[in-house]
């Protein structure tokens, strides 16, 4: 993938760390509609005083995972999709798309979407928009264990929107952006995907448990960034508010990852604009360049793992292609999933 000529050389990225005000409690469409347009212009006063303190060469900002409406907290797959779930051009996206113009950034985050094409299913998306308040990055996750994924309509999906739509790279003045949702960093060969495809910088929405030592989705984090020579800018939840579940269980640890898998900057818990950093393109792509040992992008060899991912099948495509889905699918579908591993 080429570079523009418009090229930003370094700039400042954040990982903005913010409270999750949940939808559960509401009890139509319309409320819960009321509720995420409060959580864009709570976001859109925190955004602007953000970018006061850091300074206008702030041009990437990464919101959490759940940002908008919390997660399904027994709701069926229909009742979810009914009252959480945005459309593709609806106004919760032009509500945010009007802050990327206001503050000439690139505002990335992570909804749960519908898609007209699959009726009755909806995606957790991570989106990109860019400074003219276009949504330059759609990607929909992969490994979900409780929502649909464009695997479990793979055929229709690929038809409608190609390898290019499962594994989407922004090219921007920024650099070449792609996103990973929540706990797919612990599945490193999505990471791997987007970089052959031009990933320079990773951004991920996430919300998780953060505490003092090294749990698996903070080394998977580096390991992410090291093996792919990329930058990866991660956005924690600050909590999550109105549902039953303590609110402080997901808080804290928002951070930004150089290309050597350096901890650039990190954060605590609370809501914070602490996680911020300079993004070194030209540094970046000057690393990738140089031969030696430490360039393991260079070193891949990717015929020798060919053979063994085509000929081995596990989780099945195209679960949900025919008919109603209940949550009980995915249980279901993973206990036949672990007995097939009994065979390996």
């Amino acid at each position: 993938m080429e570079a523009q000529s418009s090229l930003t050389e370094s700039f400042i990225a954040l990982a903005l760390q913010v409270t999750c005000h949940a939808v559960n409690r509401a009890t139509t469409r319309k409320e819960a509609s009321e509720l995420m347009l409060e959580t864009i212009n709570r976001l859109s006063k925190q955004i602007a005083a953000s970018i006061a303190f850091i300074g206008s060469d702030c041009r990437l900002i990464v919101l959490p995972e759940y940002f908008l409406t919390g997660f399904p907290l027994g709701e069926s797959i229909d009742a979810w999709a009914e009252k959480a779930c945005i459309e593709m051009q609806g106004v919760e996206y032009e509500a945010l798309s009007k802050i990327a113009q206001s503050y000439n950034i690139f505002l990335a985050g992570n909804a749960y979407e519908l898609d007209p094409n699959f009726p009755g299913l909806y995606f957790q998306t991570c989106f990109t928009i860019d400074p003219a308040g276009e949504i330059i990055l759609r990607y929909r996750r992969l490994n979900s264990m409780f929502a649909p994924t464009p695997h479990d309509v793979w055929d229709k999906y690929l038809d409608c929107y190609g390898i290019e739509g499962v594994f989407p790279v922004a090219e921007t003045e920024i650099g070449n952006l792609a996103a990973v949702a929540s706990d797919e960093i612990l599945f490193p060969e999505v990471a791997r995907c987007l970089t052959i495809r031009g990933a320079e910088i990773i951004l991920h929405p996430t919300s998780e448990v953060y505490g003092k030592g090294l749990a698996p989705k903070q080394a998977a984090k580096i390991s992410r960034a090291v093996e792919n020579m990329a930058y990866v800018v991660s956005a924690n939840t600050a909590g999550i508010v109105n549902t039953p579940i303590p609110e402080s269980s997901v808080d804290g640890g928002s951070k930004i990852i150089d290309y050597r898998g350096i901890v650039l900057t990190e954060t605590g818990a609370g809501e914070s604009m602490a996680a911020f950093a300079e993004i070194d393109l030209t540094a970046l792509r000057r690393y990738r360049k140089r031969p030696g040992l430490n360039n393991l992008l260079a070193r891949q060899r990717f015929e020798l793992y060919a053979q063994n991912y085509a000929e081995t099948q596990l989780y099945p495509p195209n679960t949900m292609s025919e008919g109603e889905i209940e949550r009980k699918h995915f249980i279901k579908t993973q206990q036949e999933v672990i007995k097939k591993m009994r065979d390996w």
